[in-house]
Parts: structure tokens; sequence; C-alpha cells
């Protein structure tokens, strides 16, 4: 690809799987945005809004597959949209890079808040005189991004175990919480439950209430990308790294219909858990009391630990590869390597006080805080749309080991046409009467993302980025490995 190798390859096939698995965390994803499509669609939505979603994210890891066999760098999207342009190959991927970063950073904030959120929750059960806050639920996440970024410090060895542990982690903890959801309560809802249909958004067409519940697979399904970050450090990279890829999201997809299944036949008291300041956790007190819905929350605050973890390892890597092509402030910082660890230490941290900087907001409002992150799922679903639609552009794509044939420019109309729907869905009102705290902040976080980006391309980044740098032959690249 035209770099010297920098970073050790530690990564087998299943570790690269891992990380991709991680962060989708159906656990997580799940748990956090369960609420929100208890009120928009129901149970009827939950289910075959996932097995739909799930299907159309299938298309978009593949056509993202077939380009990281190509160009399995840590550039991964930005890397690739800058070789796979006809023309103005710096500005799609300095778009790209920056839609990356914005999207990875959001992702690591969202994450950390959502784990803080929840310990919180879990704080309050164990003992009712705490107070919860939005200020202990900042301070939380900042030490919950300062752990993060510690063990990202060391090798690549121990987040490499680190996320094979979250892989069992998240299968044992989802088997756990559906069986004891299947055998525990003393009751359950009809087989019928599934198809129930609720509309509580405020707005009164029923099919735009629910096509805003298919937000909570959406939201579910990002992050897998980081197999694609994680290319340099893989072994057969151009093989591994597409098939972590695709069996992420494959075996996500199963294994989180089963928990939502397990979680929408638990429900007892449909209002009441829906109106509840975090539904699922309502859902497994009112189902199994309160000692054995601790046991399952603290399975699931491990899994938002374990997925933010690998949230700010794919961020990181993606900052690394996007200042070794200076597109970043400071690049000669961000993309050195310790020679002790063999990891991006500057990078990790750069990764972590950005997350910590988008949390910040939440200590006065946490709508300020959601405008923020929401930029994460439209940012990070937009710059995997963008190679993809180069691609797509191609006559004369060289594919690598793993590819889809005749099939590939199909599959990609198919997967850059979702993106784009789930994209406007992304920045739609999601709740009515629109108010500053109903309010859907993310094309505002989005446009002045762009802004930005656009402002700093034109003054001055387009005189000196002209896209992914090669450093010379490949025998001159050899000859500069450090490993």
């Amino acid at each position: 690809m035209g770099y010297p190798r920098k970073l050790t390859r530690r990564f087998r096939a299943f570790d690269n799987f891992a990380i991709s698995f991680t962060i989708i965390n159906i656990i997580s994803g799940i748990f956090s945005s369960f609420g929100f499509g208890m009120a928009a669609g129901g149970p009827r939505v939950l289910v075959f809004g996932w097995i739909a979603v799930s299907v159309m994210v299938l298309f978009v890891g593949a056509s993202m597959a077939e380009i990281a066999s190509a160009y399995p760098t840590s550039g991964a999207l930005y890397f690739s949209a800058g070789k796979l342009a006809k023309r103005h190959r710096g500005a799609w991927s300095w778009y790209t890079g920056w839609l990356n970063f914005v999207g990875q950073v959001g992702g690591t904030a969202a994450t950390g808040y959502a784990a803080a959120t929840f310990i919180q929750a879990f704080l309050a059960m164990q003992w009712p005189s705490y107070q919860v806050t939005e200020q202990r639920t900042v301070l939380i996440t900042a030490v919950i991004l300062l752990v993060q970024a510690l063990a990202n410090t060391y090798t690549v060895h121990l987040v490499a175990v680190m996320n094979r542990i979250s892989v069992w982690w998240l299968l044992v903890g989802m088997v756990v919480i559906v069986v004891v959801l299947a055998v525990e309560p003393s009751h359950h809802q009809s087989a019928s439950f599934v198809t129930h249909f609720v509309n509580d958004t405020g707005f009164t067409n029923a099919l735009y209430g629910g096509m805003l519940g298919l937000l909570v697979t959406s939201w579910t399904f990002t992050g897998f990308d980081g197999s694609f970050h994680m290319s340099e450090e893989t072994v057969r990279a151009t093989v591994n790294a597409p098939r972590g890829i695709m069996r992420a999201i494959g075996y996500s997809a199963v294994t989180g219909l089963i928990l939502m299944l397990a979680l929408v036949y638990a429900i007892r008291d449909y209002d009441k858990e829906a109106g509840a300041a975090a539904p699922p956790v309502q859902i497994l007190v009112d189902a199994l009391g309160t000692g054995t819905a601790k046991v399952l929350l603290l399975i699931v605050i491990g899994a938002m630990l374990f997925c933010g973890l690998a949230n700010m390892t794919s961020n990181t890597r993606q900052i690394f590869a996007f200042s070794r092509d200076g597109a970043m402030p400071g690049s000669r910082w961000w993309h050195s390597v310790s020679p002790r660890t063999r990891t991006p230490v500057k990078a990790v941290w750069l990764a972590a006080a950005c997350s910590l900087v988008l949390v910040i907001p939440g200590w006065w409002s946490h709508t300020a805080f959601t405008a923020v992150v929401s930029v994460n799922v439209v940012g990070l679903f937009l710059a995997y749309a963008v190679p993809i639609f180069l691609r797509l552009r191609l006559d004369d794509f060289q594919p690598g080991p793993w590819h889809l044939g005749r099939w590939g420019k199909v599959v990609g109309r198919v997967a850059v046409t979702w993106i784009v729907i789930s994209s406007v869905l992304f920045m739609l009102p999601h709740a009515s009467p629109i108010t500053a705290t109903s309010f859907n902040y993310a094309p505002i976080a989005l446009a002045v993302v762009l802004l930005i980006a656009t402002v700093w391309w034109f003054a001055s980044a387009r005189r000196r980025f002209q896209g992914p740098v090669s450093y010379g032959r490949p025998d001159e690249v050899a000859a500069m490995d450090l490993i």
C-alpha cells in the first residue's frame, strides 16, 4: 500500500472479527436504545425492523469487505476513497477521513456515556439514597475513558486479549440474559405480541413513527469498520479483515434477534416500562426482581465497557493513519509509534481527549450532549458510503482475494441506497411536539462538521493534502520497515 510497516501484526482472524463484533455489541446497542424503539413502532418494529435492517447492513458490510480486501490499511475508508476516486482524490479522501474521525470519536463518547448512565442506574438500585445527576454521569464517563486509554496504551497483544474476552462476555452474557428471561418470569407475552404496534413519538403518521424505530438497529450496527482499521495489525489481512466484517455483522444479527425477542416477551406493563428512565432496566426489575436484575445489569455494563474499549482502538488507528498522511493538525505527533509498546500512544490519548470534549456538554444539558454525539451514526455511515459509491463509478476496480464478483455493483447500489435512507432518518425529528429538548440536532452537528472541513480544505488543506501518501516503491518501503 506504499507505507513502511510500523505496527505489529499480532491480530489473528478471530481477533479481527472480535473488534468489530465488540464494537457492534448487541447488548450495549439494544439495551441503550430499546426504550426509543418501544415508543417508535413497539415490538413489531423492534423485531421485524431488526431483521430488515440487519439484511441491509449485510449489504453495506459486504461492499466494505470487498474494498477492505483490496486496500487493507489502517486508513481504511479515507485511504480507499482516495484510491478509488477518478478525480479530486484529495477532496474525497479529506471529507471521508473527517466524517470517519468525527463519527468514531462520537461513538467512543456515546458508548462511554451510555455505560456511565447504566452504572448510575445500578448504583441507584444498590443504594436507594444515591442521587443520579448529569454531572456524575460526565465524571464517570471521564474515568471510563481514562481506563480505556490506559488499556490501549499498552501492547496490541493486550488489546487483542481483551477483545477475545469481550466476545465470550457478549455471547455468554447474551445466553444468560435470554435464558433467565425465558425461565424465571411467571408470565410472558403471547406469541402474537411481536405484531403489537405502538406510536408514542407524538407524530400522527404511523408509518413515520415506525420508520424512526428502525434507528434502534441502525444505532447498534455501527463500527464494523474496526476490522478494516486493524488491517495493518492483522495476519493475512486481505482475507481476514473482510471475513471479520462479515462474521461480526452476521453473528450480531442472529444473536441480537434472540436477545431482542427475549426482552420483548418479558415486557409486563408496557406503558409503565416504556415511560421509565431506563426501560430495559425496568423490564428486568418487573420480570425478575431487583436482585436478579442487578446481576444482569452488571453483564450489560461490562458489555458497554468492552464496546468502548474496542471503539477507542479503532478510533486510534484511524487517527494514526490520517495523521500519517498529514491530514490532521500536529500530524507528526499523532502518527508516532512507541518503540516499547509498538502502539500509537499519542493517538490513543488524542482519541480519549476528543471523546471527553464531546461528553463535557452533558454536564449542563443531556440534550446538548445528544446533539453532539448524534453525528456518530450519520458520520460513520456517510464515511462508509463514500468509498462504496466511488467503487461503483469504476469499471476497472481491482479486487483483492475476497470479492463479490459480478454481484459487486448490485450489492454496492443497495448499500448506498440504504445508507442514504438511514442517514435521512437519523436527521429527521424524532419526537413531537418539537421543542428545544426534543429537537434532533444531528443535522446541525453534521453541518458544523462539514462546514469546518470545507473552510479548512479551501483555506489551506487542498494545497498540501493530495490524499494517501506513497513512501516509495515496494523495495524502498520494505527497507524503511521498523519491524
